[in-house]
């Protein structure tokens, strides 16, 4: 099977929704699709849509809603692809072999250079018959807590879909943030040493260090600030700290020895 990028990977992925009775769910599936870079949304049997609260739960994801498609069969659903993968709770005799979603997903990718897979989700009651599990080549199971296991239809499709994101860009999917960046360059070797005259003038003055006997507090301290790393405006916020400590406080009296 020849790569592909991991961009187009997640274009060939179908998110189906099957039987799904409550159109807030179909919104909330939409909004976990988009924000993991998918959008191909196949609703078979939906009981309500288009819905108003669809879209208000999509919450900027209304596109996906747009173009989803609406079928009237699962077998409808999947024609053109070429694996299809069911998620489901329950234990079945028949079928394929359950297989937890982080560990299948990666062998799933690997069939979109070939074509669309899809993933096949139940409704909210029952979730999927054995006669639509038996249509998917491959079954999914998230590693819920034993003693409550009831996933949510929105809450399900994002955890799939995270994983997918995860594994199309091999655990390290980009990050884009409109923020402006935290770091600054890091210190220049004389930026650093620059800092440590005032330091040592100050603790001096205070009376903090002894310059008769300094011990080794200035090494601890440059071991200190070594291990942080200072960046430009780490050095020159505590450069401004030492000068502002060095002035006089506002309204303090100075002393002066007249005689």
């Amino acid at each position: 099977m020849n790569p592909i990028s991991p961009i187009e990977m997640l274009g060939r992925i179908r998110v189906v929704l099957c039987n799904t009775s409550h159109p807030g769910n179909i919104g909330a599936a939409a909004r976990a699709m988009k924000t993991m870079g998918l959008s191909r949304l196949t609703l078979v049997n939906p009981k309500q849509f288009p819905d108003d609260e669809a879209t208000a739960r999509a919450s900027g994801a209304a596109d996906v809603l747009e173009h989803a498609r609406i079928c009237s069969s699962l077998e409808e659903a999947l024609q053109g692809t070429v694996l299809a993968a069911a998620l489901s709770a329950r234990q079945r005799d028949l079928g394929p072999i359950p297989q937890p979603a982080r560990q299948a997903v990666p062998e799933l990718l690997q069939w979109t250079a070939q074509g669309d897979i899809a993933l096949v989700f139940g409704g909210e009651t029952s979730g999927l018959t054995n006669a639509e599990v038996e249509q998917c080549q491959r079954l999914l199971t998230v590693p819920v807590n034993p003693d409550y296991g009831s996933l949510n239809l929105g809450a399900a499709v994002q955890v799939l879909c995270y994983e997918v994101r995860q594994a199309a860009f091999d655990g390290a999917p980009p990050v884009s943030s409109l923020a402006t960046p935290f770091a600054t360059p890091p210190a220049s070797h004389e930026e650093v040493e620059g800092f440590y005259a005032p330091l040592e003038r100050l603790m001096t003055a205070t009376v903090f260090l002894n310059p008769n006997s300094p011990r080794r507090l200035m090494p601890k301290l440059r071991r200190l600030f070594g291990r942080a790393a200072l960046e430009k405006d780490e050095i020159n916020i505590l450069r401004g700290i030492l000068a502002a400590a060095e002035k006089p406080l506002p309204g303090a009296k100075i002393n002066r020895d007249n005689s």
